[in-house]
Formats: C-alpha cells, sequence, structure tokens
C-alpha cells in the first residue's frame, strides 16, 4: 500500500498547516478530515522516485549522437 501526505488546512491567517502520513489502498478515497482529531486536511501531491517500467539505465548511443542541446551526453 502506498504512503500518502496529507495537511491540515488552516483555518484562520498565519496558522502553519500540520502534515501527517497515512498508509491508504489506491482504491480508497482521499481524507477530508484528520483521521483522530477531524480537522480539515488536504492531500499533498510529492514527488516520486523515477520512471515506472524502467529496467536500468542504457547507455547513451555512439556514433557522435546525443540530445544537441549543449548538455555533453555524446
Amino acid at each position: 500500500m502506498p504512503t500518502y501526505v496529507y495537511e491540515t488546512i488552516p483555518e484562520t491567517e498565519g496558522e502553519t498547516p500540520k502534515r501527517f502520513e497515512v498508509r491508504q489502498s489506491m482504491k480508497d478515497a482521499p481524507f477530508t478530515h484528520h483521521p483522530d482529531n477531524g480537522t480539515p486536511v488536504r492531500r499533498v501531491p510529492v514527488g516520486g522516485t523515477g520512471l515506472m517500467g524502467g529496467g536500468g539505465s542504457s547507455p547513451a548511443p555512439r556514433g557522435g549522437g546525443g540530445c544537441g542541446s549543449g548538455c555533453g551526453c555524446h
């Protein structure tokens, strides 16, 4: 099961959101309220760990190829 990050929705100006993590099934609906105290919450999008379906790195093509952007990959 994936772990999702949630944060409380500030009710007053200047209030700092509090973040917490929850392990949930991908089939479960996102929380709208904190499971312990009922405070309104929202799910926070976070970055992944890489591309899905990749099988590792592949060598750069030979023969002077490259992306042409000046990155030095050829």
